[in-house]
């Protein structure tokens, strides 16, 4: 599957301005989007697993300091992270059930499910279905994963509160679970390009959308 480019980015958010008038508002205020999917399988996994319930900037701050114990690449990999003590892990900010989810993850990729996965040949669905049962990984690091790492570009995350808070700022009004679910499938094959503006909208600080 292919996963999202420049050029996709811009052909999905002109679609999404057309099919949403009130998010291309927003669209054509905030411009063009400067995105590209993260590479390594196994260090997206290990960031989406350390910012969940934490804020952007304490992520950022936590995950530094984790990415610095594999020096000097600063790239994570399965085996490096089971060779590191539990408490040289914690001393980065990271709670014990973190630690525990972390190298849970590394033993799947090391020997377990997810060696040798080519995700990138996967459906979205399969791809959840093959992450979850993993421990501390639930549905919506499943689906941050598809749009930071593999870079699919039809996700949309229910169990995002910044993307609902984004959606409340277009809409100018609170909206139901089904109203939520019933807009978002309008944006549709384009989902993970609203989400990309969504979640900026949800911080925008700015002049709103007129």
């Amino acid at each position: 599957m292919r996963p999202l480019t420049r050029d996709s980015l811009k052909k999905g958010a002109a679609a999404l301005a057309r099919k949403d008038p009130a998010l291309g508002r927003w669209i054509r205020l905030i411009g063009p989007l400067d995105f590209r999917p993260r590479p390594g399988r196994f260090h997206s996994l290990c960031r989406a697993i350390i910012s969940q319930q934490l804020s952007a900037a304490a992520a950022r701050s936590i995950h530094g300091r984790f990415i610095r114990l594999f020096t000097p690449t600063r790239r994570p990999t399965p085996r490096r992270l089971l060779d590191i003590r539990p408490r040289r892990l914690k001393r980065c900010g990271l709670s014990e059930k973190k630690v525990l989810y972390l190298r849970e993850l590394a033993r799947a990729f090391e020997g377990g499910p997810l060696r040798r996965r080519r995700f990138a040949n996967m459906e979205n669905e399969k791809v959840i279905e093959l992450l979850i049962p993993l421990p501390g990984i639930g549905r919506w690091t499943a689906e941050m994963f598809l749009i930071f790492c593999l870079g699919r570009p039809d996700i949309f995350s229910m169990g995002d509160l910044a993307l609902r808070t984004g959606i409340q700022r277009v809409a100018g009004r609170k909206l139901s679970d089904e109203k939520v679910i019933e807009r978002s499938r309008g944006w549709s094959p384009w989902r993970t390009v609203a989400c990309l503006y969504l979640w900026k909208i949800s911080h925008w600080e700015g002049e709103p959308a007129e």
